[in-house]
């Protein structure tokens, strides 16, 4: 009997980690090195998906004989595809954006085998409540914006910004687990 050495995991997301630890996924963390720009006139579901999957190859170059799980997270304004801010006062603009408003995050799977790849998208409906410039500037201050996509990360204090969500939570974390663990049993993680 062989000892389960589990997946890489492509990405140096510190909630992805949590997350599959969560499910009881035995990983190791390689983070792909790719160019994250977004194409002229790309969709957003596109684009999330095209990351996954270019991370995801990018990492199974380097580990051929293991399942490669890939995943990319983009918050989608009015059709406009929104990274992490490049500043504060950058996402203190986006929670401004964001505020008393719908948007959808969309994250995208890819899990790289000996057998190809597999790949998903989840799309979660996020409505904020009406932001006060206070409750903003108190939380970009604290730095918890400062690498999240759309400037806010939902399991920690902007969680409160959040009237109502439609989808998968852990997707807006960025790693629908309901989905993972699908596409990994389907390329045989045992």
């Amino acid at each position: 009997m062989t000892a389960n050495i589990g997946i890489i995991l492509a990405s140096g997301s510190p909630r992805r980690a949590e997350l599959l630890t969560q499910i009881g996924v035995n990983f190791q963390v390689v983070p792909a090195d790719i160019d994250e720009t977004p194409a002229q006139g790309e969709a957003a579901d596109a684009y999330v998906q095209r990351m996954a999957s270019e991370k995801a190859a990018a990492v199974a170059k380097l580990f051929p004989n293991r399942l490669v799980l890939a995943a990319d997270t983009s918050v989608i304004v009015d059709g406009e595809i929104w990274g992490k801010p490049l500043s504060r006062q950058h996402a203190k603009v986006m929670l401004n954006s964001l505020s008393g408003r719908s948007h959808q995050v969309m994250t995208a799977l890819a899990v790289h085998s000996a057998g190809g790849v597999e790949q998903d998208l989840s799309v979660t409906e996020v409505v904020f409540a009406e932001l006060s410039a206070a409750q903003i500037d108190t939380y970009v201050d604290s730095g918890d914006a400062d690498d999240k996509a759309g400037a806010y990360g939902i399991q920690g204090a902007a969680g409160r910004f959040v009237k109502h969500l439609s989808g998968s939570y852990s997707g807006v974390m960025g790693l629908p687990l309901y989905e993972t663990a699908v596409l990994l049993d389907k390329a045989g993680m045992k």
